[in-house]
């Protein structure tokens, strides 16, 4: 199944708008399709509809009004349980990623591999559990279908820049923190467009659904235009709110928006990618990426925490440096973890 609709597929009338010298972005997006590349066992809508689930636990939702700590995570553990034991049995871990976010996961296309922060940390857990950085299945799943995906049982882990915040530890649970990031805006060199603030006034600004960017935008837009109007015509279609936050970069290359709001972990990589856009302004929220799990399965939580304390010694670093440095330098290492005392 395709996961976002394919930009080359448009009608002309929408695609005369400027691709801005495209370079590393368009050649990804041939590679990958913005679709479900061939080698990931791709994420279907009766994927999203199974009941079939990877080990059950007691679920521990935090209550929306003690949320303090959103970050604060199982303390680490290596010993197996019902989760852990289902994966074993299976032989594969079953993890939701990205395959179109450059640096973290995105499929190389040079070489058709898999790569980057995201996919290396996936394939550590991998070979922790199961004695091989190969014993993982990878499943590209949009922005949208993250919760749900974890929700059905249709992976295991989703290793994907997912933000960890009190919304969120209700429906999933979550590691401890592996990144720091915020929220920034992208926008062409040239453009009025000054960052988070009054300039995006009457900008069409697009987010991914389901993602911190659209519920900042949700909460103080500064009177930008970053919400769909359909009304019932057969070529209504999401433009400034999409599945994957890759469909907002691709929009603005073709001057259908004027601005993205995303992760600036996310934007400064595609930024790298084309000179023609860049970074606008100061990141404006802190936000941590957290693995996620099902809600309930606590011995695999447990063991992610485990992987990342020894992660977090070495191989983040080393990662860092493979895919982050270049595009986001002078991060000396990772956010130190918080774990619950209750």
């Amino acid at each position: 199944m395709k996961d976002n609709d394919d930009a080359a597929a448009r009608p002309a009338g929408r695609t005369a708008g400027r691709w801005r010298g495209w370079g590393g972005v368009a050649a990804m997006a041939a590679a990958c399709g913005l679709t479900a590349a061939l080698t990931l066992v791709p994420l279907s809508r009766s994927d999203l509809g199974s009941s079939e689930v990877s080990g059950a636990g007691s679920a521990l939702p935090a209550k929306a009004d003690t949320c303090k700590d959103p970050e604060a995570s199982l303390p680490p553990s290596a010993a197996d349980g019902p989760s852990i034991d289902a994966i074993k049995t299976r032989g594969k871990l079953i993890v939701g990623v990205d395959q179109n976010s450059y640096r973290w996961g995105y499929r190389d296309p040079a070489n058709g591999r898999l790569e980057g922060f995201d996919i290396d940390l996936a394939r550590a857990i991998a070979e922790d559990i199961l004695g091989s950085r190969d014993a993982v299945v990878f499943r590209a799943i949009p922005t949208n279908q993250r919760i749900a995906a974890l929700e059905n049982g249709t992976v295991d882990l989703v290793v994907r820049t997912m933000t960890i915040n009190c919304s969120r530890i209700k429906q999933v649970a979550f590691s401890t923190a592996y990144f720091q990031a915020g929220q920034q805006v992208l926008a062409p060199e040239g453009s009025t467009v000054k960052g988070y603030d009054s300039s995006l006034k009457g900008k069409r600004v697009c987010s991914a659904e389901g993602s911190t960017a659209y519920e900042a935008l949700e909460r103080k837009s500064f009177g930008a235009v970053f919400q769909d109007a359909h009304d019932g015509k057969p070529e209504d279609e999401d433009i400034l709110t999409v599945p994957n936050q890759l469909d907002c970069l691709v929009r603005l290359q073709m001057g259908e928006v004027d601005a993205v709001v995303t992760d600036n972990a996310l934007a400064a990589g595609q930024a790298a990618q084309d000179p023609a856009v860049e970074l606008k302004g100061e990141p404006f929220t802190t936000e941590y990426y957290g693995v996620a799990a099902k809600l309930g399965n606590d011995d695999l939580v447990r063991r992610v925490n485990q992987v990342l304390v020894d992660y977090r010694k070495g191989p983040w670093k080393k990662a860092y440096d493979t895919w982050l440095s270049s595009v986001l330098p002078g991060i000396t290492g990772p956010p130190a973890p918080k774990y619950r005392t209750n």
